[in-house]
């Protein structure tokens, strides 16, 4: 969304007209999609803003889905400039939480970055899942792909004041509760 801005931390005023991947684009054009029904129809319109969201029921071809099938089920996982790229990993109970205050307020049309706030390298996530599980994972040195940047990182200041968003689940914890739910539902072990 934020393309390669220098702009760290991610503020919502940032401009956003420079997507660096048709994914990215497809969102900015949604946000200005929503603006446009504010502005004709009076529709109250909260975009979220997410950064990289983790945990219970996450998508497979999602990072720490990937790396805990790598360790599980030996696939190699490629690892993104050796994981010297940043990443705010969110918990997805922190980003319900921010979901559901956003439904509740009536606020016209606002964008709200919702994430943790602080950025962790993809090697030391990557370290996390393998610590909790206790074996390693297959990794495979890979460029960067052209549509990524090497950091992101969420001002939610904006989010903290509309919405009395504040994470609380830090990311060894989040990690923690997706490897537990990883064991239950995908591998049907007890936890």
């Amino acid at each position: 969304m934020y393309g390669s801005t220098t702009q760290i931390p991610f503020v919502e005023t940032d401009p956003c007209d420079r997507p660096l991947a048709p994914y990215a684009a497809s969102k900015r054009a949604a946000e200005l999609l929503g603006f446009t029904y504010h502005h004709l129809y009076g529709l109250d319109v909260t975009v979220p803003r997410f950064f990289t969201v983790y945990g219970p029921r996450g998508r497979p071809d999602m990072m720490a889905y990937k790396v805990a099938d790598s360790i599980f089920l030996g696939r190699n996982v490629p690892l993104f400039n050796n994981g010297q790229m940043y990443r705010d990993w969110t918990y997805v109970g922190d980003i319900v939480a921010g979901l559901v205050a956003a439904t509740e307020r009536r606020l016209g049309y606002e964008i709200v970055n919702l994430g943790r706030g602080e950025p962790v390298l993809l090697s030391d996530f990557v370290r996390s899942i393998e610590e909790v599980i206790g074996r390693k994972a297959n990794l495979t040195p890979a460029p960067p792909p052209d549509t990524d940047i090497l950091s992101t990182h969420a001002d939610t200041t904006r989010a903290g004041r509309l919405l009395g968003y504040r994470p609380t689940v830090s990311v060894q914890t989040g990690v923690e509760r997706f490897l537990a739910w990883y064991e239950r539902a995908v591998r049907n072990q007890p936890a």
